[in-house]
């Protein structure tokens, strides 16, 4: 890429964030769109322009992300959100003190030089491009100027490591205030317990964990709650469900009918074959209601037979003191591992009650045929991620379609098509994945949804470090040098080769960095697909209160797919910070800009899907090493092809990494996986309702009364002490 297509790229994507933001700005006042740019202000019964102007400064969010604290943040949008927040500034640290000494240290070293021309590949034709000579590629091999770059070297990772220290402190600081507030929260009092053995003759499954637990824990064990197999009544609760909206929505017809026709109205009808399209017509008001009053006995029934036949070898055990089941949770409960698994219980909302019957050796197995099945994945995207990267640069497009060259001659189209269709296709190729690996997650018998996503998240990092930053670096250097390797296909030539390409991709990847940010932080501001969305079904499809409500019910940030997005970024910034100092600036906007938009959709927009209290962090905490692992292997492996005797020297860098790593998962991780017992054992504002608290474990399927109150059907909700008063 010369330096006209560059700058057109990143003139063209700051041309469209401005005017996205101007949109934003705009749209966020019409009294219309509230819903969709302050739908978690809504929900939690606050005024959406926090004062009532809708006719604002366009950069009034801008002053109000800046001037919100972390705890107006926890209490918006809970703790995890923070611990996002907390990785935010974390990297943004880094790069930024980074480019105080990179910048004016490593760039006028490099343009001074009189340049390697001769051993060096580059983005133009054989020669050095303007860009090329803000990188180390300009500097000769063996030149004492890359003394430079090793204490540029250092200097990134001793600034990491400082940085990330304070940050795992903090964040751990943030878990105990959370766990240690006085409020009442279901899941510190449970405990989730898998692997229980068969039930012999004579006692129930009931009977088994109470008489298990009450004589370990006689004075603190409450109450259990079996868990059972739940598919059959899943889909008559659904069905249901499905019939009162259906309904709900039938009769809303029938109402607007009788204001916008005849004062009779007109009923509304449908056919009752397949999607609605076939079979007889019928009234749909009469058909719904005959459908629920169909369905509920049918449930009713199933719930009964579920709650006494279909039990399970999991249970959620309730425990009377925090500390109490917070002890339990870390505890050795059997000499057997794959008997009497105990674990600290996920939120009620949280549970994946269909993971809780597989067992221990089962969840083991899963578990590396995940791992192997991800590892060819990993492996073989790299196929279809190496082409697109060679293939949709604009001079490989012209030699593999010839009959394109004339329309790629417009000079304005293709300094436009250089300078956006290999990011737009690379992202575009990656959006597809996410949903496999979150499968392929929840596959391995994990039991909460929140540590699916931290799972699911680890693989995309992994995956997206191989095939993109590898990937593209490989691919498009292999391409371009191929008929080179052919005549001299020798390993120290392919180094070489590809250690010489780094700095010529470095424009590619400031390019793909600078999309990111602008035109990626722009829509995320704008919001203009959800709003385009929310107004087509409030006008089209929406009939019901209930229906305009799932129109703009928000989601959560994305934690799957943003952390290892973010991750990635960091890892090409890092990795090019002293190649191409130039990317080191780019990376600051791309945190700094997020920091702010996103700071606003956490205040304003996303709602928490779960909250695990800051659990995420050890994995960030622990990629942003990986990241900095694989630059300092990379520099290593550089200052050789460059011929630099005291290469060596990065050497401990590596190792210290490695070090820093153990240290910090020694000190601070054993916290993030159990409660620590001093944090527990704080005074809570009130006395527990522990009936609440089994009740909110309920799955919605099994929540009814009329079922729960029979005490025939005691066996999968056993009662230790229902004379226990919890005011």
């Amino acid at each position: 890429m010369d330096l006209s297509s560059f700058l057109t790229s990143l003139g063209t994507s700051f041309a469209i964030f401005v005017i996205l933001m101007f949109l934003f700005a705009w749209l966020s006042g019409k009294p219309g769109n509230a819903v969709v740019y302050y739908p978690n202000r809504i929900l939690k019964g606050l005024d959406p322009w926090e004062g009532g102007s809708k006719t604002r400064n366009p950069f009034a969010w801008i002053k109000e992300a800046l001037t919100s604290t972390e705890q107006e943040v926890i209490a918006i949008s809970g703790v995890d959100t923070a611990v996002y927040f907390v990785f935010l500034s974390t990297v943004l640290g880094i790069l930024v003190l980074s480019s105080l000494i990179l910048l004016p240290m490593l760039l006028p070293v490099s343009v001074t030089d009189t340049g390697d021309t001769t051993t060096n590949t580059t983005t133009s034709h054989g020669t050095f491009s303007d860009l090329d000579k803000l990188s180390i590629g300009n500097v000769q091999a063996k030149s004492p100027r890359l003394w430079a770059f090793l204490l540029g070297v250092y200097w990134v990772s001793f600034v990491t490591y400082i940085l990330l220290w304070k940050a795992y402190k903090h964040v751990s600081d943030l878990r105990a205030n959370a766990l240690m507030s006085p409020d009442v929260k279901p899941e510190q009092f449970a405990v989730l317990v898998r692997d229980i053995p068969a039930v012999s003759e004579g006692p129930n499954r009931k009977d088994q964990v109470d008489s298990y637990f009450r004589a370990i824990y006689p004075e603190t064990y409450y109450k259990s709650l079996i868990a059972t197999d739940n598919k059959v009544v899943n889909k008559l609760w659904k069905e249901l469900e499905g019939f009162r909206k259906k309904l709900e929505r039938a009769e809303a017809v029938y109402a607007t009918s009788k204001t916008t026709g005849s004062p009779g109205g007109t009923r509304p009808t449908n056919k009752t074959g397949f999607l609605g399209l076939c079979g007889a017509k019928v009234d749909s008001i009469e058909y719904y209601t005959e459908k629920i009053n169909e369905t509920i006995p049918k449930l009713e029934a199933e719930q009964k037979a579920t709650l006494r036949e279909k039990q399970l070898n999991a249970a959620i055990v309730f425990f009377t003191s925090r500390a109490a089941a917070a002890a339990a949770a870390q505890s050795l409960h059997s000499q057997m591992v794959d008997k009497w698994t105990v674990t600290d219980a996920p939120e009620p909302r949280q549970v994946l009650w269909p993971n809780l019957k597989i067992k221990f050796f089962q969840r083991q197995v899963r578990q590396y045929v995940v791992y192997i099945i991800v590892a060819l994945t990993v492996v073989f995207y790299m196929i279809p991620i190496t082409f697109i990267s060679a293939f949709t640069t604009l001079d490989n497009l012209v030699k593999l379609i010839p009959f394109i060259k004339p329309v790629v001659r417009q000079s304005a189209l293709k300094t436009v098509l250089e300078a956006f269709l290999p990011q737009l296709a690379l992202i575009i190729f990656l959006a597809l994945l996410p949903k496999l690996l979150f499968a392929l997650s929840k596959a391995e018998g994990i039991p909460s949804q929140s540590h699916a996503v931290r799972s699911a998240s680890g693989k995309y990092f992994y995956f997206t470090v191989f095939n993109v930053f590898l990937g593209v670096t490989i691919g498009g250097t292999l391409f371009s040098t191929f008929k080179e390797i052919q005549k001299n296909p020798s390993l120290e030539k392919i180094i070489t080769l590809l250690a010489n390409s780094l700095p010529g991709n470095a424009t590619y990847f400031v390019t793909f960095v600078a999309l990111k940010f602008f035109i990626g932080y722009g829509l995320e501001l704008s919001r203009l697909v959800p709003l385009i969305i929310f107004h087509l079904k409030r006008k089209y499809l929406c009939k019901t209160e209930g229906e305009l409500k799932a129109a703009w019910q928000p989601s959560d940030l994305g934690y799957g797919t943003r952390v290892p997005g973010d991750l990635l970024i960091i890892t090409i910034v890092l990795c090019y910070s002293v190649i191409a100092p130039l990317i080191i600036p780019f990376g600051v906007l791309y945190f700094g800009i997020g920091w702010l938009v996103l700071r606003n959709q956490a205040l304003k927009v996303y709602c928490p899907a779960y909250e695990s209290y800051g659990r995420f962090w050890p994995h960030m905490q622990v990629r942003i090493l990986a990241a900095l692992l694989l630059y300092q292997v990379t520099m290593f492996g550089f200052f050789g092809v460059k011929k630099f005797v005291y290469a060596p020297f990065v050497i401990p860098l590596p190792i210290l990494s490695l070090i820093f790593c153990y240290v910090c998962s020694k000190k601070f991780y054993r916290f993030f996986k159990d409660a620590a017992l001093e944090v527990a054992s704080h005074e809570l504002k009130d006395i527990p309702n522990m009936e609440q608290i089994y009740k909110s474990y309920l799955p919605p399927s099994l929540s009814s009364e009329k079922v729960l109150d029979d005490d025939q059907f005691e066996d999968a909700k056993s009662n230790v002490s229902r004379t226990t008063s919890f005011a």
